[in-house]
């Protein structure tokens, strides 16, 4: 089972990390953390039989577990591109961008190619938005270090002056009226002997995990340079956990962009288990 130790999936992983079920999933679960690239790595290449990864990485052979996701109804705070001074976004030639996840990558070349009809130059750059906005006219921000760049947003802007702020999830659901939807639990079919009981162990973890969020930020307030009131705001109003039937017209939608502009390969019909 490739697992991701960020903060947005929290919610999904408590049964699998808490008492009292930790120790009874544990009989029939293997846990690996990683980063959200090398859960779809490890899912492809047969190491992992159930990893919650990019839906960018979905592939024709991986299927989609029905039920939970980590997505976005509107604003989602941890996806952010960032523009120096104030040219408008159609006039931004060059991206600094923290390349931690595939699947927001790829939104904002939709975001650019697709919906603005532009292609700035993308530059690999680690997660500082300082040097990443010293480097290119925009930084694209994701994960935890964009959570903690709005924290710190007016330092940033002190040093490098006035800055636009957009937020992706947001871009999305303005242009299509769609949720934005970053990952989902996937799994080789071949590999899964009881889907019905994969089915019911995430939905139940996901439903408790939801019901322990005042937990959740407690563990996780001296973990991340956060406030407790923003970890908690941003579980439960930033993010959606349900994959249901708009979150996978949006995935649909992103893949079918995507491939489109020719940043992702076709996924014309998105598998489920």
């Amino acid at each position: 089972m490739a697992a991701i130790d960020f903060l947005n999936p929290a919610p999904l992983m408590w049964d699998f990390e808490h008492p009292p079920l930790a120790s009874k999933l544990g009989q029939h679960y293997t846990l690996a953390y990683m980063t959200p690239a090398q859960c779809a790595a490890s899912l492809l290449a047969g190491e992992s039989d159930l990893g919650l990864i990019p839906i960018a990485a979905l592939t024709p052979e991986l299927a989609i577990v029905p039920g939970s996701t980590i997505a976005s109804l509107d604003r989602v705070r941890s996806i952010q591109l960032i523009v120096r001074g104030d040219r408008p976004l159609d006039q931004v030639k060059t991206v600094a961008a923290d390349t931690a996840s595939r699947s927001s990558l790829a939104y904002t070349h939709v975001l650019f190619q697709k919906f603005l009809g532009t292609s700035p130059e993308f530059l690999a750059r680690p997660a500082n938005p300082i040097a990443m906005l010293e480097a290119a006219e925009a930084a694209l921000l994701i994960g935890d270090p964009a959570l903690l760049a709005l924290e710190t947003r007016s330092q940033i802007e002190q040093q490098l002056g006035p800055c636009q702020w957009f937020d992706l999830a947001h871009e999305w659901k303005t242009r299509t009226g769609l949720p934005w939807v970053a990952a989902v639990w996937a799994v080789r079919p071949e590999a899964i002997a009881d889907p019905t009981r994969l089915i019911d162990d995430l939905d139940r973890s996901r439903t408790n995990g939801l019901a322990h969020i005042d937990d959740l930020v407690r563990e996780w307030t001296p973990r991340i340079a956060l406030p407790a009131e923003t970890i908690r705001t941003y579980l439960t109003r930033n993010i959606h956990y349900e994959l249901d039937a708009a979150c996978l017209e949006a995935l649909r939608l992103f893949r079918a962009y995507a491939a489109e502009i020719g940043v992702l390969p076709p996924l014309t019909r998105p598998r489920c288990l």
